[in-house]
């Protein structure tokens, strides 16, 4: 029995309908695409609080987010099924800036990101893991009470990489909780034969890049960058719960 004309209408009307609802990601940019696929609810929250995703400004950097695997000082991953860098979107502009000058002195080397925006629930999960004094904790991880820049997201942990990803001889890993990571005292274990010349090298070209474009050290980790103080970064900013 040949089917009617208004079925076969019918049928090619179920068979079109699913197909003119998908959305069109091709026409979604950024932010807006991310949200359109399945995440993280914590990379929902970064999302949430205006924050940007750093892959889409400074493609070829390496993402190396330590406290999203067992690979930290926490021996714990304490992002869960987030592994990605979000930074407010006037840092993003100004670490995209490093990126160009650290390109204009090492062609085809790139940043290694280890932490960015992070959530104050993980900054006292931190806080808790040290045991040390409170006077010795405040030097590698800021009070939860008093927040921490990263919670702002605008802050940044990172290192160098040359062309071919291997990463750049720092002198120390990355989280080391010692003297050696102390930048203003690499000249003394350069003497001492603690540190190399290449070593400390590669520290200063990460800190001229970073300064260059806006973000400022800290005593005691060569791999943490501030775009503003923790005072500003209130005032302009929220903290990531």
């Amino acid at each position: 029995m040949k089917p009617s004309f208004l079925s076969a209408f019918a049928l090619l009307f179920l068979v079109v309908k699913p197909v003119a609802q998908q959305p069109a990601l091709s026409n979604m940019s950024g932010d807006s695409v991310l949200k359109a696929v399945t995440i993280s609810e914590l990379e929902k929250r970064m999302i949430q609080h205006g924050l940007s995703n750093v892959k889409k400004h400074i493609p070829d950097a390496i993402l190396d987010i330590r406290y999203a695997t067992e690979n930290n000082f926490l021996r714990k991953n304490v992002y869960g099924d987030f592994s990605s860098c979000y930074l407010q979107p006037d840092v993003v502009k100004k670490l995209k800036m490093a990126d160009s000058l650290l390109k204009i002195n090492k062609p085809g080397w790139k940043l290694v990101l280890y932490d960015c925006a992070r959530p104050i629930s993980v900054q006292k999960k931190m806080w808790d893991a040290l045991e040390m004094p409170a006077s010795e904790k405040g030097k590698y991880v800021s009070n939860p009470a008093n927040h921490s820049v990263h919670n702002y997201g605008a802050a940044v942990d990172l290192a160098l990489a040359d062309e071919n990803g291997n990463y750049a001889d720092m002198g120390t890993e990355f989280d080391f909780f010692g003297e050696l990571a102390y930048p203003f005292m690499e000249s003394t274990f350069v003497k001492s034969g603690k540190l190399t010349s290449g070593q400390v090298a590669n520290r200063q070209l990460l800190r001229e890049v970073m300064k260059k474009a806006g973000f400022s050290g800290v005593p005691h980790e060569w791999w943490h960058f501030n775009a503003c103080s923790r005072e500003t970064a209130k005032k302009r900013y929220r903290a990531v719960e």
